[in-house]
């Protein structure tokens, strides 16, 4: 599966490259390029055509929101996010009338960006999805209303699985994700099939050795 090319806006270098590690840590992301100025980004992003851009707003020769605006009008396709320390009412308001789909406030945790990327998938898995449930409307519109966990499933510990599978594009097994973080191969394979149940992860048999097939965990 091809990875989701991105580009970064960002004028200081140091932030820049964390960010663009944080991003090509995760499996499905691969950052293509990045810019410093409005003008930098207009030449490369028109040459390489990124499908997601990240933007910050206060750029040595402009506003980020200025650049979207001159791409929109470009008709490229794309989608973007902002990743910036403007946080007035302003700000937010003409990046969601120039059609972006998140706005994470400087500083942020990376929990935070990854939940951003993970909205992005979702947009992307569903555009050739006809028919569409509340909740896969509900989770591309940005709501996190979760379904009440089982006993026995533990929220911290879930979400240490699911950033593990998140950050591979390679499935994984129990005991693999067991080793990982120090847990049970039984414990994790609870909660890996509790996370196939909610539409979160994918099983698939591994038949490649010998005797029984080896279950196998993925995004979806």
């Amino acid at each position: 599966m091809s990875r989701i090319q991105v580009f970064l806006v960002e004028d200081d270098p140091l932030v820049s490259q964390v960010n663009a590690q944080m991003i090509s840590s995760i499996a499905q992301f691969e950052v293509i390029g990045t810019a410093r100025t409005i003008r930098q980004a207009k030449n490369q992003i028109l040459e390489l055509q990124p499908q997601l851009l990240l933007v910050d707003v206060y750029l040595p020769d402009g506003s980020g929101l200025e650049l979207l605006h001159f791409l929109r009008r470009e008709r490229l396709h794309f989608e973007a996010m902002m990743i910036t320390a403007a946080n007035d009412t302003a700000s937010v308001k003409k990046a969601l009338e120039q059609g972006v789909f998140d706005y994470l406030t400087k500083p942020f945790e990376r929990a935070r960006l990854e939940l951003a990327l993970e909205r992005y998938l979702t947009r992307q898995q569903i555009q050739n999805t006809q028919i569409l449930s509340q909740a896969s409307i509900d989770h591309v519109l940005g709501y996190t209303l979760e379904p009440d966990l089982p006993k026995g499933i533990d929220a911290q510990k879930l979400e240490q699985i699911k950033a593990l599978l998140r950050q591979t594009s390679v499935a994984q097994s129990a005991e693999e994700i067991a080793g990982s973080i120090g847990i049970s191969r039984v414990t994790a394979w609870r909660y890996l099939e509790f996370l196939c149940s909610i539409n979160w992860a994918l099983l698939e048999n591994d038949q490649s050795g010998t005797g029984r097939p080896i279950k196998r965990y993925q995004r979806m």
